[in-house]
């Protein structure tokens, strides 16, 4: 058997079509001792999340994802439904972590966590039943981890709405309410199949009856408090008002540092659902997106607001915190790169991220937190003070762990 010791700084990711697929060169030794070289070609990442995008018309969906992804792919006119088909982008996770590493060991190339956004057509009243296209796009919805609720807190006589005047709370309440009903539909139906299916999970029925009765009080059915056994029952039905959901806020430019009042009113609103706000203007997102750095700096300073704190910035902190995520990190000379795992993950299965490979045949990782790699200035340096740890197979990552696999094939 090959004893396979693998830098994962080797590793190289090519995108096709969409998707991540693993291509990694590893080095080994026969017993013989010759030395050979072993490619994979179809280890696909495990990690690829979906946010959906959605609101009423005209609230500045399509604006926003634009302004996320840095294009002009989604349609963005003053008239409802301009979007048709659902648009789908790719953000980075925004990391000044992953830069410094990447000076740190002079990688040729840096490569950060990413967060697939999509754009579903304005929903309306009636969404459920099939009004305005909706059952169309509640469909994209249902493929989603997360959902970002854009809600219009502006008023701005050039930009109509749908319902003809602006209140941001009875907006939201609105779309959820269509949520709602999609999926009392669903649990309904799907219930009334597993009581009459003698060979159906019984862990199943006891959830879809707990969601049916949250759904019945006019709550989220992320209300309804399951157990592992039962979400993983009911996880295939992708039920639209049980994802976690972050309100935007979309604002006039003069508010994004402050706010106003609908949006202390969305905020009161988000906290009873156990969702988060965040503060966004479409329209001054939509505007850096033809600055540099330094002039985005500038103008948004200008608004009282710093890069960091920016409405997209936070959006997407927040997204990813939202799905109890981290990151954990491979860096050296070829790469450095950001790895998205699920918080209590252990290391095999982190390693799995990379390669399937990777899990099956794990032996161990030598990890080093971020901050003691760059409090030491080079990983020599943190071995010889015992900085650096092998850790085994129930080791739980932590975020920011700095980690080289090893690994047999």
């Amino acid at each position: 058997m090959k004893l396979v010791l693998f830098s994962v700084m080797m590793a190289s990711i090519l995108s096709v079509s969409g998707r991540c697929v693993a291509f990694a060169s590893t080095s080994s030794f026969t017993r013989s001792g010759s030395f050979a070289i072993r490619s994979y070609s179809r280890g696909t990442l495990t990690m690829k999340l979906q946010t959906a995008i959605v609101g009423l018309p005209n609230v500045g969906k399509s604006t926003l994802f634009n302004a996320l992804t840095e294009s002009q792919g989604a349609e963005a006119a003053n008239y409802p439904f301009c979007t048709i088909e659902s648009n789908v982008g790719i953000v980075t996770v925004p990391d000044a972590k992953l830069a410094k590493l990447s000076e740190l060991n002079k990688s040729e190339k840096t490569v950060p966590a990413v967060l697939e956004f999509v754009d579903v057509a304005g929903l309306i009243k009636g969404a459920s039943k099939g009004e305005g296209l909706g059952n169309k796009f509640l469909a994209s919805i249902r493929q989603a981890d997360a959902v970002v609720h854009v809600v219009r807190c502006f008023e701005d006589d050039d930009v109509i709405h749908v319902d003809g005047s602006v209140n941001a709370i009875r907006d939201a309440e609105l779309i959820n309410l269509e949520l709602a009903f999609a999926d009392l539909a669903q649990v309904e139906t799907r219930l009334q199949r597993v009581k009459k299916d003698k060979k159906a999970d019984p862990a199943e029925a006891r959830a879809l009856e707990k969601v049916m009765a949250v759904l019945e009080a006019e709550k989220p059915a992320r209300f309804a408090e399951l157990d592992e056994e039962e979400e993983k029952a009911i996880k295939s039905l992708g039920l639209l008002s049980r994802k976690k959901m972050i309100y935007a806020a979309n604002v006039a430019d003069s508010e994004l540092a402050t706010g106003n009042e609908m949006v202390e009113k969305l905020k009161v609103l988000a906290a009873s659902e156990g969702a988060k706000v965040v503060v966004v203007s479409a329209q001054v997102e939509a505007e850096l997106i033809e600055l540099s750095d330094e002039d985005r700096a500038e103008f948004l300073g200008s608004l009282g607001v710093t890069m960091e704190n920016s409405g997209l910035r936070a959006l997407v902190r927040e997204a990813y915190d939202l799905l109890q995520l981290q990151t954990y990190y491979t860096s050296g000379p070829q790469e450095s790169r950001a790895w998205t795992i699920q918080k209590g993950w252990t290391a095999p299965k982190a390693a799995g991220v990379i390669h399937n490979d990777f899990e099956r045949g794990f032996i161990r990782a030598e990890t080093i937190s971020y901050d003691h790699l760059m409090e030491c200035g080079s990983e020599t340096v943190a071995k010889s003070k015992g900085l650096m740890r092998s850790e085994g197979k129930d080791y739980v990552v932590q975020e920011g762990d700095v980690i080289l696999f090893r690994f047999n094939v």
